[in-house]
């Protein structure tokens, strides 16, 4: 009979604390739903760059950061194929101009802290190394994405 009573509370222990993980693992997938709902467009990422006045495609920076992609850029990303990292095609039409000179200037950061970033790492398992891109740099490297972006006819 005592064996009985023991059974019955470790199985009732079982329980009560089964339920409580559940509730805990809920939880994290709620909170993971409502990040993924959040327009990426207004996530400004993690770093220096806050804000980002956009006008008129400048096509002389968008030289120069073709240039400077092709450097620095080209050996773990593409425009339009997937290579080590992510497509780069669209991107100023999925992410914010601010996000995306983040991740440029802050990838280490980013990667720890910002939501995207992290579920980029988690699908292409690599992170994108510091290549000592000055701000300047990183703006004309917008330009550049800016500037196929406009071309890609949808």
């Amino acid at each position: 009979m005592r064996y009985r009573i023991i059974l019955f509370l470790l199985l009732s222990l079982l329980l009560i604390f089964t339920s409580f993980s559940c509730g805990d693992k809920n939880e994290i997938e709620s909170e993971r739903d409502e990040q993924e709902s959040v327009n990426p467009l207004n996530n400004k990422g993690i770093g220096p760059i806050k804000s980002v006045s956009l006008s008129d495609i400048d096509n002389t920076r968008a030289d120069v950061g073709k240039s400077i992609f092709e450097m620095k850029c080209s050996a773990c990303h593409k425009l339009d194929e997937k290579v080590v990292g992510p497509v780069l095609a669209d991107v100023t039409k999925r992410r914010s101009p601010e996000w995306i000179l983040n991740m440029i200037l802050n990838s280490k950061e980013m990667l720890e802290s910002d939501p995207i970033a992290m579920d980029l790492l988690s699908v292409y398992l690599t992170q994108m190394p510091y290549q000592n891109v000055s701000e300047i740099e990183a703006r004309d490297i917008l330009e550049y994405f800016r500037q196929h972006d406009s071309k890609i006819k949808k």
